[in-house]
Protein backbone atom coordinates (compact mmCIF):
# COMPACT_ATOMS: atom_id res chain seq x y z
CA UNK A 1 0.00 0.00 0.00
CA UNK A 2 1.18 3.51 -0.67
CA UNK A 3 1.28 5.84 2.23
CA UNK A 4 0.62 9.52 1.67
CA UNK A 5 1.99 11.57 4.56
CA UNK A 6 0.26 14.90 4.80
CA UNK A 7 1.41 16.23 8.18
CA UNK A 8 4.66 17.77 9.22
CA UNK A 9 5.96 16.53 12.58
CA UNK A 10 4.47 19.50 14.40
CA UNK A 11 1.05 18.09 13.58
CA UNK A 12 1.89 14.92 15.47
CA UNK A 13 2.99 17.05 18.39
CA UNK A 14 -0.33 18.88 18.37
CA UNK A 15 -2.22 15.58 18.33
CA UNK A 16 -0.10 14.35 21.16
CA UNK A 17 -0.85 17.45 23.22
CA UNK A 18 -4.54 17.06 22.50
CA UNK A 19 -4.46 13.47 23.74
CA UNK A 20 -5.28 11.90 20.40
CA UNK A 21 -3.07 8.84 20.76
CA UNK A 22 -4.54 7.87 24.12
CA UNK A 23 -7.99 8.35 22.65
CA UNK A 24 -7.26 6.06 19.68
CA UNK A 25 -5.72 3.37 21.93
CA UNK A 26 -8.62 3.75 24.36
CA UNK A 27 -11.09 2.85 21.63
CA UNK A 28 -9.39 -0.42 20.77
CA UNK A 29 -8.99 -1.45 24.41
CA UNK A 30 -12.62 -0.63 25.07
CA UNK A 31 -13.52 -2.84 22.12
CA UNK A 32 -11.41 -5.76 23.34
CA UNK A 33 -12.86 -5.36 26.79
CA UNK A 34 -16.45 -5.64 25.61
CA UNK A 35 -16.00 -9.17 24.23
CA UNK A 36 -18.73 -9.29 21.66
CA UNK A 37 -21.16 -6.58 22.68
CA UNK A 38 -19.65 -4.42 19.93
CA UNK A 39 -19.74 -7.19 17.38
CA UNK A 40 -23.35 -6.66 16.31
CA UNK A 41 -22.66 -2.98 15.65
CA UNK A 42 -19.50 -3.79 13.69
CA UNK A 43 -21.27 -6.49 11.68
CA UNK A 44 -24.15 -4.11 10.91
CA UNK A 45 -21.65 -1.50 9.68
CA UNK A 46 -19.87 -3.99 7.44
CA UNK A 47 -23.12 -5.36 5.99
CA UNK A 48 -24.48 -1.89 5.30
CA UNK A 49 -21.30 -0.89 3.47
CA UNK A 50 -21.60 -3.98 1.27
CA UNK A 51 -25.19 -2.99 0.42
CA UNK A 52 -24.01 0.50 -0.53
CA UNK A 53 -21.26 -0.91 -2.76
CA UNK A 54 -23.86 -3.06 -4.41
CA UNK A 55 -26.11 -0.01 -4.83
CA UNK A 56 -23.56 2.40 -6.35
CA UNK A 57 -21.06 -0.11 -7.81
CA UNK A 58 -18.20 2.43 -7.57
CA UNK A 59 -14.74 1.73 -8.94
CA UNK A 60 -13.14 3.78 -6.15
CA UNK A 61 -14.03 4.15 -2.49
CA UNK A 62 -12.79 6.58 0.15
CA UNK A 63 -13.30 5.76 3.82
CA UNK A 64 -13.28 8.74 6.19
CA UNK A 65 -12.42 7.67 9.73
CA UNK A 66 -10.96 4.28 8.84
CA UNK A 67 -9.54 3.85 12.35
CA UNK A 68 -8.87 0.25 13.34
CA UNK A 69 -10.79 -1.14 10.31
CA UNK A 70 -13.03 -3.15 12.66
CA UNK A 71 -16.23 -1.80 11.11
CA UNK A 72 -14.99 -2.09 7.50
CA UNK A 73 -15.38 -5.17 5.27
CA UNK A 74 -11.97 -4.56 3.70
CA UNK A 75 -11.40 -8.04 2.25
CA UNK A 76 -14.72 -8.00 0.40
CA UNK A 77 -14.19 -4.41 -0.73
CA UNK A 78 -10.87 -5.28 -2.31
CA UNK A 79 -12.65 -7.79 -4.55
CA UNK A 80 -15.34 -5.27 -5.51
CA UNK A 81 -13.43 -2.09 -6.36
CA UNK A 82 -10.28 -0.92 -8.14
CA UNK A 83 -8.98 1.43 -5.43
CA UNK A 84 -9.55 2.22 -1.76
CA UNK A 85 -8.44 5.36 0.09
CA UNK A 86 -8.35 4.99 3.87
CA UNK A 87 -8.32 8.43 5.43
CA UNK A 88 -7.72 9.18 9.08
CA UNK A 89 -5.76 11.75 11.00
CA UNK A 90 -3.29 9.06 12.10
CA UNK A 91 -3.25 5.38 11.17
CA UNK A 92 -2.34 2.96 13.98
CA UNK A 93 0.92 1.07 13.22
CA UNK A 94 -1.04 -2.20 13.33
CA UNK A 95 -3.25 -0.96 10.50
CA UNK A 96 -0.23 0.08 8.42
CA UNK A 97 1.09 -3.45 8.83
CA UNK A 98 -2.26 -5.01 7.99
CA UNK A 99 -2.61 -3.21 4.65
CA UNK A 100 1.08 -3.25 3.72
CA UNK A 101 0.73 -5.83 0.94
CA UNK A 102 -2.56 -4.54 -0.47
CA UNK A 103 -1.90 -2.90 -3.84
CA UNK A 104 -5.35 -1.34 -4.09
CA UNK A 105 -5.21 0.42 -0.71
CA UNK A 106 -3.77 3.89 -0.12
CA UNK A 107 -3.44 5.21 3.43
CA UNK A 108 -3.89 8.96 3.67
CA UNK A 109 -3.33 10.95 6.85
CA UNK A 110 -5.55 14.01 6.69
CA UNK A 111 -7.68 16.07 9.03
CA UNK A 112 -11.20 15.17 7.88
CA UNK A 113 -12.58 18.11 9.84
CA UNK A 114 -11.03 20.48 7.30
CA UNK A 115 -8.02 21.65 9.30
CA UNK A 116 -9.89 22.16 12.57
CA UNK A 117 -7.18 20.61 14.72
CA UNK A 118 -4.55 22.97 13.43
CA UNK A 119 -6.96 25.91 13.65
CA UNK A 120 -7.83 25.11 17.28
CA UNK A 121 -4.13 24.89 18.12
CA UNK A 122 -3.24 28.16 16.35
CA UNK A 123 -6.07 30.11 18.00
CA UNK A 124 -6.01 28.58 21.47
CA UNK A 125 -2.80 26.59 21.98
CA UNK A 126 -0.99 29.40 23.77
CA UNK A 127 -3.85 30.80 25.79
CA UNK A 128 -3.72 30.80 29.55
CA UNK A 129 -6.23 30.79 32.34
CA UNK A 130 -6.15 34.62 32.33
CA UNK A 131 -6.49 35.03 28.61
CA UNK A 132 -9.35 32.81 27.47
CA UNK A 133 -11.16 32.86 24.13
CA UNK A 134 -14.41 34.80 24.55
CA UNK A 135 -16.33 32.40 22.35
CA UNK A 136 -15.64 29.77 19.72
CA UNK A 137 -16.93 32.06 16.97
CA UNK A 138 -13.41 33.00 15.98
CA UNK A 139 -12.54 29.38 15.22
CA UNK A 140 -12.87 28.98 11.46
CA UNK A 141 -14.43 25.69 10.42
CA UNK A 142 -13.84 24.68 6.81
CA UNK A 143 -15.25 21.87 4.74
CA UNK A 144 -12.84 18.99 4.10
CA UNK A 145 -11.23 19.20 0.65
CA UNK A 146 -9.46 16.07 -0.51
CA UNK A 147 -6.95 16.58 -3.32
CA UNK A 148 -7.57 13.18 -4.87
CA UNK A 149 -10.44 11.44 -6.63
CA UNK A 150 -12.61 10.00 -3.86
CA UNK A 151 -15.14 7.89 -5.75
CA UNK A 152 -17.85 6.78 -3.31
CA UNK A 153 -17.31 8.24 0.17
CA UNK A 154 -17.97 6.35 3.40
CA UNK A 155 -18.18 8.38 6.60
CA UNK A 156 -17.62 5.69 9.19
CA UNK A 157 -18.57 6.37 12.82
CA UNK A 158 -16.80 9.73 12.59
CA UNK A 159 -19.47 12.45 12.28
CA UNK A 160 -19.88 12.94 16.03
CA UNK A 161 -16.19 12.35 16.74
CA UNK A 162 -14.76 15.18 14.63
CA UNK A 163 -15.59 17.79 17.24
CA UNK A 164 -14.48 15.79 20.29
CA UNK A 165 -10.80 16.52 20.76
CA UNK A 166 -10.76 20.09 19.41
CA UNK A 167 -13.79 20.94 21.55
CA UNK A 168 -12.33 19.46 24.70
CA UNK A 169 -9.12 21.35 24.01
CA UNK A 170 -10.95 24.63 23.30
CA UNK A 171 -13.28 24.34 26.32
CA UNK A 172 -10.29 24.53 28.63
CA UNK A 173 -9.10 27.67 26.89
CA UNK A 174 -12.32 29.59 26.44
CA UNK A 175 -14.97 31.15 28.65
CA UNK A 176 -17.76 28.75 29.55
CA UNK A 177 -20.51 29.28 27.00
CA UNK A 178 -22.68 26.24 26.29
CA UNK A 179 -24.51 27.94 23.42
CA UNK A 180 -21.21 28.73 21.69
CA UNK A 181 -20.03 25.12 22.22
CA UNK A 182 -23.28 23.79 20.73
CA UNK A 183 -23.04 26.10 17.69
CA UNK A 184 -19.47 24.89 17.21
CA UNK A 185 -20.57 21.23 17.18
CA UNK A 186 -23.43 22.06 14.79
CA UNK A 187 -21.07 23.77 12.39
CA UNK A 188 -18.51 20.95 12.42
CA UNK A 189 -21.20 18.35 11.77
CA UNK A 190 -23.03 20.31 9.06
CA UNK A 191 -19.77 20.98 7.14
CA UNK A 192 -19.11 17.24 7.15
CA UNK A 193 -22.61 16.45 5.94
CA UNK A 194 -22.44 19.09 3.21
CA UNK A 195 -19.23 17.44 1.98
CA UNK A 196 -20.94 14.04 1.89
CA UNK A 197 -23.89 15.44 -0.07
CA UNK A 198 -21.54 16.35 -2.94
CA UNK A 199 -20.64 12.71 -3.49
CA UNK A 200 -22.21 9.31 -3.75
CA UNK A 201 -21.84 8.51 -0.11
CA UNK A 202 -22.61 6.47 2.96
CA UNK A 203 -23.06 7.95 6.41
CA UNK A 204 -22.88 5.70 9.46
CA UNK A 205 -23.06 7.50 12.78
CA UNK A 206 -24.40 7.31 16.30
CA UNK A 207 -27.19 9.87 16.56
CA UNK A 208 -27.93 9.78 20.28
CA UNK A 209 -26.93 8.18 23.54
CA UNK A 210 -29.69 6.62 25.61
CA UNK A 211 -28.89 6.28 29.30
CA UNK A 212 -31.07 4.21 31.60
CA UNK A 213 -30.55 4.89 35.30
CA UNK A 214 -30.99 2.21 37.93
CA UNK A 215 -34.39 3.62 38.86
CA UNK A 216 -35.41 3.08 35.23
CA UNK A 217 -35.46 6.75 34.18
CA UNK A 218 -34.30 7.25 30.59
CA UNK A 219 -32.35 10.22 29.27
CA UNK A 220 -31.61 10.59 25.57
CA UNK A 221 -28.75 12.91 24.64
CA UNK A 222 -28.49 13.70 20.93
CA UNK A 223 -24.97 13.32 19.58
CA UNK A 224 -25.93 14.60 16.13
CA UNK A 225 -26.98 18.22 16.70
CA UNK A 226 -27.49 19.26 13.09
CA UNK A 227 -30.06 18.04 10.55
CA UNK A 228 -29.44 14.63 9.06
CA UNK A 229 -29.66 14.56 5.26
CA UNK A 230 -32.36 12.73 3.32
CA UNK A 231 -31.35 9.16 2.56
CA UNK A 232 -32.03 6.97 -0.47
CA UNK A 233 -31.95 4.05 1.93
CA UNK A 234 -31.63 3.98 5.71
CA UNK A 235 -31.23 1.46 8.52
CA UNK A 236 -31.22 2.09 12.25
CA UNK A 237 -29.91 -0.04 15.08
CA UNK A 238 -28.80 0.13 18.69
CA UNK A 239 -25.15 -0.15 19.68
CA UNK A 240 -24.61 -1.52 23.18
CA UNK A 241 -21.52 0.52 23.81
CA UNK A 242 -21.21 -0.35 27.37
CA UNK A 243 -22.61 -3.68 28.53
CA UNK A 244 -20.03 -3.98 31.29
CA UNK A 245 -21.18 -0.66 32.77
CA UNK A 246 -17.59 0.47 32.91
CA UNK A 247 -18.57 4.01 31.95
CA UNK A 248 -21.33 4.62 34.42
CA UNK A 249 -21.85 3.04 37.75
CA UNK A 250 -25.32 1.48 37.85
CA UNK A 251 -26.40 2.90 34.52
CA UNK A 252 -26.79 1.40 31.09
CA UNK A 253 -25.68 3.32 28.07
CA UNK A 254 -26.56 2.51 24.45
CA UNK A 255 -26.17 4.46 21.25
CA UNK A 256 -28.78 4.80 18.54
CA UNK A 257 -27.05 4.44 15.20
CA UNK A 258 -28.26 5.44 11.74
CA UNK A 259 -26.78 4.22 8.48
CA UNK A 260 -27.71 6.00 5.25
CA UNK A 261 -27.00 5.81 1.56
CA UNK A 262 -27.02 9.41 0.35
Amino acid sequence: ANHKMAHPMSYRRILNRMGYYNYQRGLIFHHLDEEGSWNTHLKNCRNFILKALDYYKPSKVTVLGSGWLLDLPLKEMIDMVAGINLVDIIHPPEVKEQVAGMKKVILREEDISGGLINEAWQKAGHRTFFNKLRSLDEIIINEYQPHFDTGMVISLNILTQLENLPLEFLRKRSLKNEESFLQFRKKVQSKHISFLKKHESVLISDISEVITGKSGDVIENPSVVTNLPDAKYREDWTWDFDLKKSYYYNKKSVFKVSAMIL
